[in-house]
């Protein structure tokens, strides 16, 4: 089951060596951090304490503009694998210094840690997800981001609670500060034992030339990226969600304690609240895509996200804060359940959010530029994190807006926000509808298609059932599909959308439309000398009866042209939906099938020669059986 494989993963030397990297590097960061800014906090003055942790979270984010452009440039022209040992190397190091500064109580040096820490992280960013691409297949993709996702905000909290358990025990006849020491060294040299196993990941751009400027070659990779408007919008969405997640993280003490009246252990709960919704949603994706990167999964989470946001700020609005700051007064208290719900939704609408979106910035970035590419997102991420702060500073301190008000304003900034890369990038609302179709009124069964091409140019010749054909074998096939039609289907309203989303061929009879008939043959033959899959419905149209209609000539005609592979497939058990022809016309009878069984198989493609329009019709004839 395609489901399963984000686990077997975990099993498997090409993953599981990496995610213990990976995530023991994101534990120690968060364990460090923030045991230091608790001992700044309950150290020094209000005025001192919010000053330093104010400069403790600039100096943490510092580096990655600094340094993320190089550190991106190094993964592309290096072996990431060895890479990785050295970063590795560099943080028991730096947790060596680490101890020595929590030693001293130097605020001065353990900040020069938390700076180098940052370092650290602005060099591994690039490599820990453009590696992911060269070990993971891409049925393997997504599953492979899940868990890394899950894993890394699991570490985040982890270390954030382990930190600051910690750093409380730092006081006279306590031995927090030895505890600190011990887990620090420990988390690094862990780390770097597991990165040892990591298998070679060969340099992408061996012979790249080194730019130092971090502003000229974030510059020119975005500039890069914009060429390709998928992984262009990828990035401002990735940065946005992190806008979004840094939003919530840092004002939930101040909502614990301002808005709901609990205490610490209350910030406990809603940080694991959010962690465990992030996991799930990660967690998720794997099972809900089936193995390929479902893009119609980020619109969807990005409307859980905005209508859990409104949510979670009414239901804040509302909130009653109980007598007493315990946690089993919250817990008791009205509407605490619903609190921890639509924390938990966020977290979830998350996973969906950003598990495709990271899934496709490293599936469709060019190998030979992925690192630099994921290196800009760096950037980027940082970039929206520090906006994050200034509008939480606009809205909370300047215009004296509620925590749950400022809430409602991101959550409706979402929306926007969304729009706008749905505008610019339409293919996210056409996988969403697609997606929407395969798992409500329809149960799709695979059956064969391990036999289209991975690449390369071929034609898939299909029965035709309904309106809805095409949208069935888009979700169905892995592999981007353009759909040859006949063109009064092509224009049908919201239809049309997908279609030439999908960037179909619309083509009619040469009575009808002479030149748009040569048109479409000549867009057929630059498809498929540019590589491309191409499905073709030989009937010319809907079939009438339930049976199949005779197979023009038209497919030959295309392989005389072009010859390629043709894979013949048949769809099983549209005929008398809502969409098929079965008593009377389309469209004019209320549904009465949910979630029915439809089936899409695939046979042995066939070599153009042996490809003929009687061949390939006895071929799907075959592939569909008797049900229709």
């Amino acid at each position: 089951m395609a489901h399963k494989n984000q686990f077997q993963l975990l099993a498997n030397r090409r993953f599981l060596p990496f995610f213990l990297t990976q995530f023991l590097g994101a534990f120690n960061d968060n364990v460090f951090k923030n045991a230091l800014i608790v001992m700044i906090a309950f150290r020094l003055a209000a005025n001192e304490a919010n000053a330093l942790i104010n400069m403790a979270a600039g100096l943490f984010i510092l580096p990655f503009f600094l340094f993320s452009a190089t550190a991106g440039q190094l993964a592309d022209k290096y072996d990431k694998s060895r890479l990785i040992r050295l970063i590795k190397l560099a943080e028991i190091g730096i947790g060596v210094f680490a101890v020595a500064a929590l030693v001293s109580g130097n605020n001065a040096l353990c900040l020069a840690v938390l700076f180098l820490l940052g370092v650290q992280s602005a060099f591994f960013g690039p490599v820990k997800y453009a590696i992911l691409p060269q070990h993971l297949k891409k049925s393997e993709l997504v599953g492979g981001n899940a868990l890394v996702e899950m894993g890394t905000f699991v570490a985040i909290l982890g270390g954030t609670i382990v930190g600051g358990l910690l750093a409380a025990k730092t006081g006279a006849g306590e031995h927090g500060i030895a505890y600190l020491g011990i887990v620090i060294m420990s988390a690094a040299l862990c780390g770097y034992l597991a990165c040892r196993a990591i298998p070679r990941a060969p340099a992408a751009a061996p012979e790249l030339r080194i730019n130092f400027n971090p502003a000229t070659q974030t510059i020119q990779v975005l500039r890069e990226a914009a060429k390709t408007p998928s992984v262009f919008y990828a990035i401002i969405g990735i940065s946005w969600f992190w806008l979004l997640g840094a939003a919530y993280l840092t004002q939930i003490p101040s909502f614990t304690r301002n808005v709901l009246g609990g205490s610490e252990s209350l910030v406990t709960l809603l940080l694991c609240t959010f962690t465990i919704g992030i996991a799930l949603g990660s967690l998720l994706c794997e099972r809900l895509s089936g193995g390929r990167i479902e893009l119609g999964l980020v619109p969807l989470g990005a409307a859980g996200l905005t209508l859990a946001g409104l949510a979670l700020a009414a239901a804040g609005s509302n909130f009653t804060p109980p007598a007493t700051t315990d946690l089993a007064a919250f817990w008791a208290s009205d509407g605490a359940l619903s609190i921890l719900g639509y924390l938990t939704l966020i977290g979830i609408f998350g996973g969906f959010y950003i598990v495709p979106l990271y899934a496709m910035m490293q599936e469709r970035s060019a190998a030979a530029i992925r690192a630099r590419i994921i290196s800009v997102n760096n950037v980027l991420n940082a970039l929206f994190m520090v906006v994050s702060a200034l509008l939480g500073i606009l809205f909370l301190n300047i215009l004296q807006a509620s925590i749950p008000q400022f809430f409602m304003v991101i959550a409706l900034m979402n929306a926007a926000v969304a729009v706008f890369v749905f505008a610019k990038v339409p293919e996210f609302a056409m996988r969403l509808l697609i997606w929407l179709l395969s798992h409500t009124m329809y149960r799709v069964k695979h059956e064969g298609l391990e036999q289209i091409p991975a690449e390369g140019p071929a034609i898939i010749a299909c029965n035709h059932v309904s309106y809805v054909d095409a949208l069935l074998l888009a979700g169905a096939v892995r592999r981007p599909i353009r759909f040859i039609m006949y063109k009064p289907i092509y224009e049908i309203p919201v239809l049309h959308f997908i279609f030439r989303t999908g960037r179909a061929i619309p083509i009619c009879s040469r009575q009808k439309d002479p030149e748009g008939y040569e048109r479409a043959f000549e867009e057929i033959e630059q498809g498929l000398k540019d590589g491309d899959l191409l499905c073709i419905f030989p009937e010319g149209q809907l079939t009438q009866t339930g049976e199949l209609q005779p197979f023009r000539a038209g497919i030959e005609k295309i392989l005389n042209r072009t010859p390629v592979p043709v894979i013949p497939m048949a769809l099983r058990g549209l005929w008398g939906s809502f969409f098929s022809h079965k008593d009377g016309h389309a469209f004019t009878t209320w549904p009465k099938r949910f979630w029915s069984r439809v089936g899409v198989v695939a046979g042995k493609p066939l070599d153009a020669t042996a490809a003929r329009a009687e061949t390939l019709q006895e071929q799907v004839l075959g592939l569909r059986g008797e049900q229709r």
